[in-house]
C-alpha cells in the first residue's frame, strides 16, 4: 500500500505542477502493482480530482475563449475517431503521435522557439485533432497541450486552461469506467486510501509551479513531453 500511496501522490504533483502528466507517471507502474483493470479506473479517478481543486483555486485564469472551442471542436472529432481505429491500428498511430511528441519537445529544448500561435481559430483544429485521437485511441492530450504550449501562456494560464479542457473530459471517462463496472469495491477503496494524499499533492504542486521561474517551466514542460513521447513510441514499438 505505501508504494501504491506514493505512485499515486507522485503523480498527482506532477499533474497539479504541470498541468498534464499523471497517466503517463501512474499507469505503468500501477498496471503492474494492481492489474490494468483497476489501475485504469483508479488513474480515470486522479484527473477529474485534481481539476476540481485548480479549477476551484484558479478559474479565473482559464482561458474560457480557447476551452469551449477545444472542447467544442473535439466532440466533433470523436465520431470521425470510432471510424478511423477501423482504419488504422492504434500501435501505429500512438508511435507516430510519440515521435510528434519527442521531435516538438526536443526543438523546443535546443532550438529557437516556434511561432506562437495567436488566432484562436487554431483552437477548432487542434481540438478536432483531439477529438479523433480521443474517439480513436483515448490520447486527446497531446494536441490540446500542443496548443497550450504554443500559446506562450503564463504557468498559470497553462495549467488553468488545460484543467479546464481536461475536466470534462476526464469526467466523461469516469462515467464511462462507471457504465463499464470498472468501479469496483477495491478500486473504490484504493481511492479513498489515496485521497487524503492526492488533495495534499496538488496544494504541493500549485505551490511549486507558482515558484518555479517561467522559463524553468517552460522546459519542464518540453522536457516532459519528450518523456511522453519516447513512451508512447516504446510501449507502442514493442
Amino acid at each position: 500500500m505505501a508504494t501504491f500511496i506514493v505512485i499515486v501522490t507522485f503523480a498527482v504533483l506532477v499533474r497539479s505542477t504541470l498541468g498534464f502528466g499523471e497517466a503517463l507517471v501512474a499507469m505503468p507502474i500501477l498496471t503492474l502493482l494492481i492489474g490494468p483493470q483497476q489501475a485504469a479506473p483508479l488513474v480515470a479517478f486522479l484527473g477529474p480530482t485534481t481539476s476540481t481543486v485548480i479549477l476551484l483555486k484558479q478559474w479565473q485564469d482559464v482561458d474560457v475563449k480557447s476551452v469551449w472551442r477545444l472542447i467544442l471542436s473535439s466532440l466533433l472529432g470523436i465520431p470521425l475517431g470510432i471510424l478511423l481505429v477501423r482504419q488504422m491500428p492504434a500501435g501505429i498511430v500512438n508511435a507516430a503521435m510519440g515521435a510528434l511528441l519527442l521531435l516538438f519537445g526536443w526543438y523546443n529544448l535546443v532550438t529557437p522557439r516556434l511561432p506562437t500561435l495567436e488566432g484562436m481559430g487554431w483552437a477548432y483544429g487542434f481540438g478536432f485533432v483531439a477529438g479523433i485521437l480521443g474517439g480513436a485511441y483515448n490520447t486527446n492530450g497531446p494536441p490540446v497541450i500542443f496548443y497550450s504550449a504554443l500559446r506562450r501562456w503564463s504557468p498559470d494560464r497553462f495549467r488553468a486552461t488545460l484543467q479546464g479542457y481536461f475536466f470534462p473530459t476526464g469526467l466523461l471517462i469516469l462515467i464511462s469506467h462507471g457504465l463499464a463496472g470498472s468501479l469496483t469495491g477495491t478500486v473504490l477503496r484504493f481511492y479513498g486510501y489515496s485521497l487524503p494524499f492526492i488533495l495534499l499533492a496538488v496544494f504541493a504542486g500549485g505551490w511549486l509551479s507558482h515558484r518555479i521561474p517561467r522559463e524553468s517551466f517552460t522546459r519542464l514542460v518540453y522536457g516532459f513531453l519528450i518523456l511522453i513521447g519516447a513512451y508512447l513510441v516504446i510501449h507502442n514499438s514493442i
